[in-house]
């Protein structure tokens, strides 16, 4: 799983936080489709020297190998964005789930929410709980960075519990 970085700006009144988690992009749109388009012309440079040699068959694996390459980066760029942004505001905790192009919105009471932290076959897996139905965040975290998120939710929601 990619790296990624918990961001906690400035309390906004007592008790209340926001925080963001979301996924570590090491390199721009821009500079990837520069990639991208360096890649093949590299790629078809090496097939016209195998066509020209008589090789011909090279360049269709060629453009397959970079209509897959493209096809993967596609994928991956469509997701680079993808965010969780856990906001505790008046007494509710409001979680914002950006997933590709979906944003979806879920809200809790932020006095009944649990953390719970659940061994999951990739490790561990961090959510929020309340009345039976439950979400998992930190999704874009390594394992430190889970446990850490866990950490800060539980501290940041005791404040909830005692009002």
């Amino acid at each position: 799983m990619d790296d990624a970085c918990i961001k906690v700006p400035a309390s906004v009144g007592v008790g209340d936080f926001s925080l963001t988690v979301k996924r570590n992009c090491s390199i721009s749109p821009q500079t990837l489709l520069w990639l991208l388009l360096a890649t093949v012309l590299l790629s078809f440079g090496i097939a016209t020297g195998f066509a020209l040699r008589g090789a011909w068959l090279v360049f269709p694996f060629a453009g397959i190998e970079m209509l897959a390459l493209a096809a993967a980066l596609y994928v991956n760029g469509r997701h680079a964005a993808d965010y969780e942004r856990i906001v505790r505001r008046d007494g509710e905790l409001i979680v914002e789930v950006g997933d590709g192009e979906r944003v979806s919105i879920h809200r809790f009471h932020a006095g009944h929410v649990r953390v719970c932290a659940h061994a999951g076959r990739n490790g561990l897996r961090i959510a929020l709980a309340e009345s039976g139905r439950e979400l998992e965040v930190g999704r874009h975290l390594d394992m430190p960075g889970r446990k850490s998120l866990a950490r800060l939710l539980r501290a940041r929601l005791a404040g909830s519990k005692a009002e």
